[in-house]
């Protein structure tokens, strides 16, 4: 059981700021997360098992600060049951947790908002809904902090479910006013920085259409691109916001259950989750998860794979990485 987190410390990592984002504390100059993604948990399926098995073995091992889902958790009834099998699990290791949601995650007894609901009251949850004038149910800002400035921003985002305009198939997209809230933020935080941008990361479910163009252009990846990526039909312009803001380092999707890579793409870092589920959906690739570290004072980060039976793939430093095929 991870012994870094106890529960009388609890408040001591777990804070506001006065503008209401939460704050979660570095340990020792590190912060790690684990990334757990497109579990696809039936809870009535024994399959499912072998998830709650990864999460224990994961969070055993790599004992981190967070835990991020990002999205295609639990995609049948009981909804809520399914909730609780997932967080009970993460919550015995007393590891503050956040999520975003898929495009399957409301696809059964409950809405967005209502598993939201019942998601944010739990002890370890730093999950947020987010602004309610804003496309989206959680859309949220977690501050990372060595204690005394903030370190690190990450930035949970409600990349949606479909395309709602007629004529248009397939995934959902950033909406304007969501790009907006993240100019915003930003801006706020790089001035309150005394005009330097603060490093970033984001996480959402469905990949942005730049995936697809990096790897149209052949660029460097490290790790498994064994299908096609499914991004929206249409660009909003998120990276172009990430971009122009200059503070998210990199950004960490799912939805893709045959891809784990990670690529730098026009001086970002465009990154897939490993698929963290079990049968009861399609996969070619072992179970595992991404890990990522920060580390105070470094503009960068580590990421690396764990996968089910215990093995470390794809270890990246974002700082010393070749962004160039040999």
């Amino acid at each position: 059981m991870n012994k870094k987190i106890c529960f009388p410390f609890l408040m001591l990592l777990f804070s506001y700021t006065v503008a209401g984002q939460k704050v979660l504390n570095m340990n020792n100059g590190k912060f790690r997360i684990v990334q757990f993604t497109d579990i696809h948990y039936v809870a009535t399926n024994p399959a499912s098992k072998e998830s709650i098995e990864l999460i224990k073995e994961v969070l055993d091992a790599e004992k981190p600060d967070l835990v991020a889902f990002t999205g295609d958790i639990v995609t049948m009834q009981p909804c809520l049951e399914g909730w609780d099998d997932i967080l009970n699990t993460v919550e015995k290791f007393k590891i503050p947790w956040a999520v975003v949601f898929g495009n399957h995650d409301d696809e059964h007894d409950k809405t967005r908002a209502e598993i939201m609901e019942y998601i944010t009251k739990r002890k370890y949850s730093v999950t947020s809904r987010g602004p309610d004038d804003i496309k989206g149910v959680g859309n949220y800002i977690i501050e990372v902090s060595d204690g005394t400035n903030t370190g690190f921003l990450l930035y949970f985002m409600d990349s949606h479910a479909y395309s709602t305009l007629d004529g248009v198939r397939g995934y959902g997209w950033f909406g304007h006013g969501q790009i907006a809230w993240y100019r915003n933020s930003s801006a706020a935080y790089t001035k309150k920085n005394g005009g330097e941008a603060i490093p970033a990361l984001a996480f959402f479910h469905i990949p942005l259409n730049e995936y697809a163009d990096m790897t149209l252009a052949r660029k460097k990846i490290a790790g498994m691109k064994n299908e096609a990526e499914c991004p929206p039909a249409i660009n909003s312009g998120m990276f172009l916001a990430m971009r122009e803001c200059g503070d998210v380092m990199a950004t960490f999707a799912g939805h893709d259950h045959d891809n784990d890579y990670i690529g730098k793409y026009n001086g970002i870092f465009l990154a897939y989750g490993r698929f963290s589920g079990s049968k009861t959906t399609y996969t070619h690739m072992t179970q595992g998860a991404r890990v990522i570290e920060l580390t105070a004072g470094e503009k960068g980060f580590k990421t690396w794979i764990r996968l089910k039976d215990g093995h470390i793939i794809n270890t990246v430093n974002s700082i010393d990485f070749n962004t160039e095929n040999k």
